[in-house]
């Protein structure tokens, strides 16, 4: 069945993926998009003159998917290769982190408990079948296997200011999906290399969509669907500032817990499965400055006076004019604390940098932005794919997916790619 007229719902990398995959096998897809621009958590804006993320992203050499689609746009000559540093801030000192030797010398920890610590990295990163940890709660596997004293100091932090209450029910297969990796991110032991992408993931969004309009699809943007009608057992149309306009096949790539109200015609158990469903929101600071804060690009760190468990200096692996730091808040959407104005995050931010370099005055900060996003990352409990409704709805032409369906990765933008791209497959195929 050719020349299908399929609704894509979201204009992120997946739905990207979706309607590029579909435009190219000769469909007519067409994406709708409720911000003013394509990308999701990918999408880029006018920082204080620089066109940057909201939200950082890096790539690693394993990420197939996102190399594959560069290489097919002709954009495989615009991808560079870093080799990056990471840092712990820990008991008030910067130590070098993230290699053999860095985890020798690290101060604060017994040599048992380095040892333990680091057979455990080892091993997680030669591991691939995920499974036997699917069912298995990650605090605990982790303490089994590095100890209290190394879960104190290394793994607590990051649980507790990413996942709250959520810390103790959380799945080893996806905790151990990003322990793999970034382990596989080195290129020897010692060394670690990551990636951008000349002029960042703007490049590859616009190309994206060009790709889809230049093979007859249609991207719009600022154009929210409010439904997804439902006939007779079969999704027939979306509704659009007020209008039906009908599709052959409705495939959404929004976060899972926006479909009930745009979907309500649902059986009422697919319902309750997504109702079920949790995600961590993110208030994300940037800040742009005159001197750089380390020389590292991952900085982890574990400080009582901080409520993050780590940031990224970009500009340590995409050069740019200024020095730019990201800081991620993550907390449950519910936190009071994610209630909490952004000035509030932008003097932390301030605070906790000024902490780490005290070289840096105030006049050093040449601008603070916070950007904030709801559904930022799946919670994901033991046994999490069981539990997610099936990407083909029990509704003929409907399908539903976001960044949750290939856990136990982490989210992507390769990931996405690869799996809205098979996904566009295996619906445009489906009666």
């Amino acid at each position: 069945m050719q020349g299908q007229r399929i609704a894509v719902l979201g204009a992120g990398p997946m739905g990207l993926a979706v309607a590029y995959q579909l435009a190219r096998d000769g469909h007519r897809p067409v994406v709708f998009e409720a911000d003013d621009r394509v990308g999701g958590m990918t999408a880029t804006f006018d920082f204080s003159g620089l066109t940057i993320e909201r939200y950082y992203h890096f790539h690693c050499t394993s990420d197939h998917a996102f190399l594959r689609v560069l290489d097919e746009l002709g954009l495989a000559g615009k991808m560079r290769w870093v080799e990056t540093k990471m840092g712990y801030w820990f008991e008030q000192r910067l130590q070098p982190w993230g290699n053999p030797i860095a985890l020798l010398k690290f101060k604060g920890l017994s040599l048992v408990a380095k040892f333990r610590y680091g057979l455990h990295a080892f091993l997680s990163t030669k591991r691939n079948d995920w499974k036997p940890l699917d069912n298995v709660e990650a605090v605990s596997w982790i303490k089994r296997w590095v100890g209290n004293e190394a879960y104190e100091a290394l793994w607590r932090r990051l649980f507790d200011y990413k996942f709250y209450d959520y810390s103790n029910n959380l799945s080893a297969a996806w905790i151990w999906s990003r322990i793999r990796r970034i382990g596989r991110s080195r290129y020897s032991l010692l060394r670690e290399k990551l990636g951008y992408l000349e002029g960042g993931s703007d490049t590859l969004l616009q190309a994206l969509k060009a790709d889809i309009e230049a093979h007859g699809g249609e991207v719009r943007l600022t154009a929210p669907v409010s439904k997804v009608v439902i006939d007779d057992g079969r999704a027939t149309g979306v509704t659009v500032n007020g209008s039906l306009e009908p599709f052959d096949k409705v495939i959404s790539t929004i976060p899972l817990p926006y479909v009930p109200q745009l979907m309500p015609d649902l059986p009422a158990d697919v319902l309750q499965r997504f109702d079920a469903i949790d995600n961590i929101a993110v208030v994300c600071v940037i800040a742009k400055l005159r001197k750089p804060l380390t020389e590292n690009f991952w900085l982890n760190v574990n400080d009582p006076q901080m409520d993050i468990p780590g940031l990224v200096e970009y500009s340590n692996l995409r050069p740019l004019d200024q020095h730019v730091v990201y800081v991620p808040f993550y907390m449950p959407g519910e936190h009071p604390k994610f209630a909490e104005p952004d000035q509030a995050f932008l003097d932390k931010v301030r605070g906790y940098l000024k902490t780490i370099n005290p070289a840096l005055s105030d006049d050093d900060f040449i601008a603070l932005h916070a950007s904030r996003y709801r559904h930022a990352q799946p919670i994901c409990p033991p046994g999490y794919l069981a539990d997610l409704p099936p990407v083909a709805l029990p509704v003929k032409g409907l399908w539903v997916a976001d960044t949750s369906y290939y856990y136990p990765e982490d989210r992507g933008i390769s990931e996405s790619i690869g799996f809205g791209r098979k996904l566009a497959t295996t619906a445009a195929v489906t009666d």
